[in-house]
């Protein structure tokens, strides 16, 4: 038979017939979905200019971020205000509970470079009781010292003449002190080492650093 007289051949896929039931000669396979195409992705070159342009405003606003405003002249007045008040109010309270206690005095300048000289001389172990062996914290005395000589640096051409003379005093005391303090402790530490005289048994123990004020 020809290819032209051959009969067409239709051939029912429904896996369902009319009234809903499974039609026993259907295709056990299950049904396929059709394929829906996806776009074919296009590469875009990125623009250098583009991402400049987008890294700028945001490298902006992190510094913006980081760097805080100061504070106002006005935020500046009701902070100070509102400290004195506050402080006030403590005054007041410590006073009623200490009846006849006077009212604590101003802090001033003087009084500033006093209480850093001082704290400096108890790091030094200016605090030690006689017979005792001082407690030195070098590092913390070497900090008090430099605080005294950024102050100095600071109010440069704004003291008085007599500020200034308290100021270069408690300094140049300080800074002796610090040097004898630390050879002292050198000595001592080598003392300590073996083989040193005086080390053994029946040599003489190190007394610990003296205070030189």
């Amino acid at each position: 038979m020809s290819e032209q007289n051959k009969p067409f051949v239709i051939t029912d896929r429904r896996r369902f017939n009319a009234e809903g039931e499974s039609r026993p000669d259907a295709d056990p396979s299950p049904a396929r979905e059709p394929e829906t195409p996806q776009p074919t992705p296009i590469a875009v070159m990125p623009d250098p200019k583009a991402e400049e342009a987008v890294s700028e405003p945001l490298e902006a606003a992190d510094q913006e971020d980081s760097a805080l405003p100061p504070p106002t002249a006005e935020q500046l007045a009701q902070a100070r205000a509102a400290y004195h008040a506050t402080a006030e109010r403590l005054d007041i309270a410590i006073r009623s509970a200490n009846p006849g206690m006077d009212h604590p005095p101003a802090m001033t300048f003087d009084q500033l470079v006093q209480s850093v000289y001082m704290q400096s001389i108890l790091q030094l172990g200016g605090g030690a009781k006689e017979g005792q062996q001082p407690q030195v914290d070098i590092l913390g005395a070497r900090q008090s010292i430099d605080m005294l000589g950024v102050l100095a640096e600071k109010t440069a051409g704004n003291l008085s003449p007599e500020e200034q003379r308290l100021l270069d005093s408690a300094l140049f005391e300080l800074q002796i002190a610090f040097l004898e303090i630390t050879q002292a402790l050198a000595r001592s530490a080598q003392a300590r080492q073996p083989g040193a005289p005086g080390s053994g048994p029946g040599g003489p123990r190190p007394t610990g650093p003296s205070i030189v004020r």
